[in-house]
């Protein structure tokens, strides 16, 4: 019965991606390259956008690359900075809240990483990557402390 529904969905992606190869990409990256002009705007794809948004948010060319290797270490060491004893977040409303401000902080960080580089954009991705590092480097075990406290 679920095989069935597994066997839809992946006939849909094949067929999706093989008579319309370029139907989910951006169509500005197939404007010819000029070598004497650079591009006024770079989206790289959907999945790299919140990693884009921590790069051009912060102001030198050295700390945003610490800063989007840092982004992208920290969801590979976050298992590892869950120090609650109970892994479920069922009966544990303050963990649920900080997985959905993770959620829609990286939400944000995508949207943001999408849109150009002007004057609202350019505060909101800076205080966006201050909350994702904020969020799973000190409120995340800080929560997950206080829940066994509280257990």
């Amino acid at each position: 019965k679920d095989i069935l529904w597994v066997l839809l969905m992946l006939l849909i992606l094949i067929l999706i991606t093989l008579a319309t190869p370029s139907l989910m990409k951006e169509p500005e990256n197939f404007r010819p390259a000029t070598p004497l002009v650079t591009p006024t705007h770079i989206k790289p794809e959907w999945y790299f956008l919140f990693a884009y948004t921590i790069l051009r948010s912060t102001p030198n060319k050295l700390g945003g690359m610490l800063a989007l290797l840092a982004s992208i270490l920290i969801l590979t060491i976050m298992p590892k900075t869950h120090l609650s004893k109970q892994r479920t977040m069922m009966f544990r409303p303050t963990s649920q809240t900080m997985f959905w401000i993770f959620i829609s902080n990286i939400t944000i960080l995508t949207w943001v990483g999408g849109q150009h580089v002007r004057y609202p954009m350019i505060e909101l991705g800076k205080l966006a990557s201050f909350m994702h590092f904020f969020t799973l480097m000190i409120m995340l075990p800080w929560m997950s402390t206080l829940e066994n406290k509280i257990m």
